[in-house]
């Protein structure tokens, strides 16, 4: 038991290691990246008829004029400490996220929690009723979700709730101090939206897991037994297939934080990717750079608590074959 508890403890500090050297990566690409993009920024931002001095003074002002790799360790090592520094509009870059982003973790948080627990439901009954008609149907209207892309679905669901129906507002433009119901009501077609994209993966992630694990010895063991098929695969199945469950939705709550610029903007929500959108339409170069890497920590953080969930809940992946 010492031995499997080392084992796993030593796995996990090397994909947390890991995580870390892909966030530095990434961090380092996504600076560079910016840094290299055509044209002058300070020229960008005063304007065309800024004279030179003026110019040289903004970039003086925002550390421009230092080299490349000295503002990028700046920026690293505030970036570590939740210092992003100031925006091109000389407001703190973190004053401006942090609204913007505790509301896209409401959007997701709550897509999340309606998601996770449907899907892991409608994917058991597909797998319980495996190529019959409850199977069926929900195969078909999910495959048909995935291939619709998520802009389309928007304009949908605004279609028919908002503008025929009336039943939900179009723009999503919550605001601090709004009411709970208000502002549940104002983010019901955004919801509504990222149901339809997230659900269907996990939902079919989740049948073929099951089926996965139905094919093994131990479950034609319990078959022969005489166990109800239901209770065969809650309590025999589903357990072991939490480990590729755990990656599937991991991948997907990952896209609910970095994925829902197009939702955001459709409708408008004050998320942190309609800022990032308002970022680069500006040349807000400080924010693009803080909302890229939060995405990025986002999507590498729950993948590693993906593995992390997969290594626990089964050891035999500390000695893949």
């Amino acid at each position: 038991m010492g031995f499997l508890f080392n084992s796993i403890f030593k796995m996990i500090t090397r994909r947390i290691a890991l995580g870390f050297l892909s966030l530095m990566i990434v961090s380092l690409i996504i600076f560079f990246a910016v840094s290299l993009l055509p044209g002058d920024f300070a020229t960008a931002v005063l304007g065309r008829s800024a004279t030179q001095d003026a110019v040289a003074a903004f970039q003086q002002q925002l550390g421009l004029d230092r080299p490349l790799y000295q503002r990028y360790f700046h920026w690293l090592s505030g970036a570590l400490i939740g210092d992003f520094g100031n925006s091109f509009s000389m407001r703190p870059v973190a004053k401006i996220i942090g609204p913007r982003l505790l509301n896209t973790l409401v959007l997701a948080g709550t897509t999340a929690i309606i998601a996770v627990p449907l899907a892991v439901m409608l994917g058991v009954i597909c797998a319980r009723f495996r190529n019959r008609l409850p199977d069926r149907v929900l195969s078909a209207v999910t495959l048909a979700s995935i291939s619709v892309p998520e802009f389309f679905i928007a304009y949908l669901l605004m279609l028919a709730l908002a503008t025929k129906f009336q039943i939900f507002p179009s723009l999503s433009s919550v605001r601090p101090g709004m009411g709970f119901l208000e502002q549940a009501h104002r983010m019901a077609l955004p919801i509504m939206t990222l149901l339809f994209v997230v659900l269907a993966h996990m939902m079919r992630n989740t049948r073929a897991a099951i089926i996965n694990v139905m094919s093994r010895p131990f479950i034609e063991m319990a078959q022969l037994k005489g166990e109800p098929e239901m209770r065969i695969i809650l309590t025999h199945a589903l357990p072991n297939a939490i480990g590729s469950i755990a990656s599937v939705v991991a991948i997907n709550l990952a896209y609910l934080i970095a994925g829902v610029v197009v939702i955001e903007v459709v409708f408008v929500y004050p998320g942190i990717g309609q800022t990032m959108v308002d970022a680069v339409r500006n040349r807000d170069v400080p924010v693009i750079q803080a909302c890229a890497l939060i995405f990025s920590a986002t999507y590498i953080l729950l993948n590693l608590f993906a593995d992390i969930i997969s290594i626990t809940s089964d050891p035999r992946l500390l000695h893949p074959r």
